[in-house]
């Protein structure tokens, strides 16, 4: 029997999750916009789910893996918590590059994904970041009160990892309740600093690993404002590539993958 084209299958996923979660969603409410999906794969591509995050990382390591193997890669990047719903409802990805370990952690204890192949691949950090052009500065949290920035950007709490990395920072620096008029809310972290890229937001809490944009500038926060954003991967244990996909883990902590991850800001398993 011929299989279904891979295209397909992902769009119907992600159809079936979207309208499951719209439906939740009281009369009335508005919807974060969510930022166009990359187009999967047709043929032997493996496919990785990969936090937003890891947009700038992933997409230079994929290169580099497929110039070095041989082996096309496809990277959907997006927040943890959609990527992780819908590998639950059967979306046929190899591998997910969470950026936080408890996603790994709820998969595992479905039995969706091959247990020895999860590794901590890096830990993330979170910076402040201001758009050039708005005229306003901010390089501490308080900086967020000022009443000359009306918009703060971060990444949905309810489904993205950095998002609650930012709000445990705004909440440790005892700012949370009192910014909650000016926050926009991302569909995931690279939404976010889109907002600050194009001015919709004057500034936001973004990873670190994007940062480096021409657009803003950033102050890294310390690392004590949140717990650690320790991140995980893992082969999905549906997935058409298994040996590929083992392949590709290896080459993300391997020689070549780590110092990329480096480049981009992260630290690395044995630095924490």
């Amino acid at each position: 029997m011929r299989r279904p084209p891979i295209v397909a299958l992902l769009l119907a996923f992600s159809l079936v999750w979207l309208l499951s979660a719209c439906a939740g969603v009281s009369a009335g409410q508005d919807l974060p916009a969510v930022a166009p999906a990359a187009s999967p794969p047709a043929g032997d591509e493996l496919l990785v789910a990969a936090a937003a995050d890891l947009q700038f990382a992933f997409t230079e390591l994929g290169e580099r893996f497929q110039a070095e193997t041989g082996q096309p890669v496809t990277f959907v990047f997006g927040s943890t918590g959609n990527l992780t719903a819908q590998i639950e409802n059967g979306a046929p990805f190899d591998i997910l590059a969470a950026a936080n370990v408890a996603y790994i952690d709820r998969l595992d204890a479905q039995g969706l994904i091959l247990p020895e192949t999860r590794q901590l691949y890096a830990q993330g950090r979170i910076v402040l970041a201001v758009n050039r052009e708005a005229g306003v500065e901010a390089t501490t949290l308080t900086d967020l009160l000022d009443p000359a920035i009306s918009r703060v950007a971060i990444a949905n709490p309810a489904h993205a990892p950095y998002g609650v990395a930012a709000q445990e920072a705004l909440q440790s620096a005892g700012l949370w309740e009192a910014l909650q008029p000016k926050l926009v809310l991302g569909e995931n972290v690279r939404q976010a600093l889109q907002f600050i890229q194009t001015g919709d937001a004057q500034a936001g809490i973004v990873a670190l690993s994007i940062a480096q944009v021409p657009e803003v500038t950033y102050t890294l926060l310390p690392a004590e404002l949140h717990n650690p954003l320790n991140q995980a991967l893992a082969v999905i244990k549906s997935s058409r590539h298994p040996e590929a996909a083992r392949a590709f883990i290896e080459f993300v902590n391997g020689p070549v993958g780590r110092p990329v991850m480096k480049k981009y800001g992260f630290l690395l398993p044995g630095e924490f």
